[in-house]
C-alpha cells in the first residue's frame, strides 16, 4: 500500500486530529453536571481550528488521489476546505456566549464534535471522485447536523426542527441515491472521470439527473425543495442556524458544480433548462416571502434561499470563470451572513428577542452592533463598495458569458427587491423608535473577534485580489 497518498489528505487528517484532541478535552475538561468542576475553555477549539485552517492552506502537489481514485485532491479543493474551516472558526467564536448558558455548559464538547464531524463529511464531499465517497461524505455531514439542529432539546421548536430536518434529509438522500443507482445501472461505474464517456442522455439518465438535482436542491435550499428551511432555521439554535445557512450550502454547491462538469457534461442542455427555472423560482419566491417575515431567523432563511439562486448562477456557467466566481461568492457570503447572524445571536443571548420589531431603535442603545449589522446586510444586498457587490458582479459575468442573458436580467431585477427587504431591518434599527428598546450591553471578547473577522472580509475581499488569485488555481476539471 502506498501510504504517500495520505499526504493529499492533509486537511482531513488535520481535522481528525482536532476532533481527537477535543474528544479527550471533553472527557477531562468539560464541567460535571453534579459537581460543576472542570472548565472547557473556548480558546482551545478556536486555536485548534486556526492551526487547522493554516495546515489546510499549505501548498501541496498540483493534484493527487487516494483510495484508487475515490478521493481526489486539487489546489481548489484545498482552498474550498480552508474557506469552510474559516467559517467554522467564526461559528466557534460566536458560540462562546451561547455555550456558557447553564443548559449548554455540559454539552460544549458535544457541540464541537458534532460540528467538526459535519465539516469532515463536507471535506469528503468536496474531494470525492466516486459517488460512493460522495454519498459517505453527504451522510456524514447530514446526520450530525440533525443533532445540532435539535441541540436545545428542552425547546419544542428545536426538537421539532431536528425531526423535520432529519426526515427530509433522509428522503432527499434516498432520492439522490436512487438517481445514482440509475447511473450505475446504465454506465457500470461510479467514478466521475469515467462516467462522462458513458453518458448519452437516455431517458433513464435524465431521470437520474433529475433525482440528483432534487437531492442536492434540498441541501442548497432551492425552490421547491426549500420547505424545511424556514422552520429549521427558526427552531434551531441561532449559532447552528448560522452554520447550516453557510457551510452546507457552500459544500453542496461546490460538489454540484464538479459533478455536473465531470459527469453530466454531455447533458448540459438538460440541466441548464432545469436550473433556469430553479434559479428563477428560488430568487423570486424567496424575495416575496422575505418581505413578509417578522421573525429575523425566518427572514434570514428566505434570504439564504434567495442567495442559493445566485450561487447556482455560478454553477450554471460550467467554466473555470464560473467556478472562480462561485468560490468567491461563497467566501463573501460566508463572512457577510455569519456577521449578520453574530449580531442576531449576541442580541438574542442578552435580550431573548429575535423579532424585527424588537430591533426598533437598536442604534440608540447599541450603535456599534447596529452599524455592523447594516454593513453585513449591505454586502448581502450587493451594495458597492462592499464585497457582496463584487461577488454578484463576478457571478453575473460568468453566467452572462455562458449565454444566460435572460436569467442574469431576472437576477438583477430581484437584486433590487432584495435591497428593499434588507433595508427594512436598517429602517427598524435607525428610523423606527420603541418604548422598550433592547438594553445596552457589551458583547463578549470572542464575539467581537468573530465580528471583526466578518467586518474585515466585508470590506477587504473585494479589493485584495482574491478573485484574481482564485482564477489562477488549478481546478482539476
Amino acid at each position: 500500500m502506498d501510504y504517500s497518498q495520505f499526504l493529499h489528505m492533509h486537511a482531513e487528517l488535520s481535522l481528525l486530529l482536532v476532533i481527537v484532541v477535543l474528544f479527550f478535552a471533553d472527557l477531562f475538561m468539560c464541567p460535571d453536571k453534579k459537581s460543576g468542576r472542570g472548565t472547557f475553555n473556548t480558546a482551545l477549539p478556536v486555536v485548534l481550528m486556526a492551526i487547522h485552517t493554516v495546515v489546510t492552506l499549505m501548498p501541496g502537489s498540483e493534484s493527487g488521489e487516494a483510495f484508487g481514485g475515490m478521493y481526489l485532491y486539487t489546489p481548489m479543493t484545498s482552498v474550498m476546505k480552508a474557506i469552510l474551516s474559516v467559517g467554522t472558526l467564526i461559528v466557534f467564536l460566536m458560540a462562546h456566549s451561547w455555550l456558557k448558558n447553564e443548559d449548554n455548559l455540559v454539552k460544549q464538547g458535544e457541540f464541537y464534535l458534532l460540528t467538526l464531524s459535519t465539516l469532515l463529511g463536507m471535506f469528503f464531499m468536496i474531494s470525492s471522485g466516486h459517488f460512493l465517497m460522495f454519498f459517505i461524505g453527504l451522510e456524514l455531514a447530514s446526520v450530525p447536523m440533525a443533532a445540532l439542529v435539535a441541540f436545545d432539546k428542552r425547546r419544542f421548536e428545536s426538537a421539532e426542527a431536528g425531526a423535520k430536518f432529519i426526515l427530509l434529509a433522509l428522503f432527499s438522500s434516498a432520492l439522490l441515491l436512487y438517481g445514482v443507482s440509475f447511473i450505475y445501472g446504465t454506465c457500470g461505474t461510479l467514478y466521475f472521470n469515467d462516467l462522462a464517456t458513458h453518458i448519452d442522455g437516455s431517458l433513464v439518465q435524465i431521470l437520474a439527473l433529475t433525482c440528483f438535482i432534487a437531492g442536492m436542491g434540498f441541501k442548497i435550499s432551492l425552490v421547491p425543495f426549500h420547505l424545511w428551511t424556514a422552520d429549521t432555521y427558526e427552531g434551531a439554535p441561532t449559532v447552528v442556524t448560522s452554520y447550516l445557512s453557510v457551510m452546507s450550502k457552500g459544500a453542496a454547491a461546490f460538489t454540484l458544480l464538479v459533478v455536473l462538469i465531470k459527469v453530466f457534461a454531455p447533458m448540459v442542455e438538460s440541466w441548464d433548462v432545469a436550473f433556469f427555472w430553479l434559479v428563477t423560482a428560488s430568487i423570486t419566491i424567496a424575495n416575496i416571502f422575505a418581505v413578509r417575515q417578522k421573525n429575523l431567523k425566518r427572514f434570514m432563511a428566505f434570504s439564504a434561499i434567495s442567495q442559493a439562486g445566485y450561487v447556482i448562477l455560478g454553477v450554471m456557467s460550467g467554466t473555470a470563470q464560473g467556478m472562480s466566481a462561485l468560490v468567491f461568492y461563497l467566501l463573501v457570503y460566508l463572512v457577510a451572513n455569519l456577521g449578520a447572524f453574530a449580531v442576531l445571536n449576541v442580541v438574542e443571548q442578552h435580550s431573548g428577542k429575535i423579532g424585527m420589531d424588537d430591533y426598533n431603535g437598536l442604534y440608540q442603545t447599541n450603535p456599534r452592533l447596529a452599524f455592523l449589522m447594516t454593513l453585513c446586510l449591505f454586502s448581502l444586498a450587493g451594495i458597492p463598495p462592499f464585497a457582496g457587490f463584487f461577488s454578484k458582479i463576478f457571478v453575473f459575468m460568468s453566467a452572462f458569458h455562458a449565454g444566460h442573458h435572460l436569467l442574469v436580467l431576472i437576477a438583477l431585477i430581484n437584486t433590487v427587491i432584495s435591497l428593499y427587504y434588507y433595508l427594512l431591518i436598517v429602517k427598524a434599527m435607525y428610523i423606527k423608535t420603541s418604548d422598550a428598546p433592547i438594553a445596552t450591553f457589551k458583547s463578549d471578547a470572542y464575539t467581537r473577534v468573530g465580528l471583526f473577522l466578518c467586518l474585515a472580509g466585508v470590506f477587504l475581499l473585494g479589493f485584495v485580489g482574491v478573485y484574481n488569485y482564485l482564477s489562477t488555481i488549478n481546478y482539476g476539471i
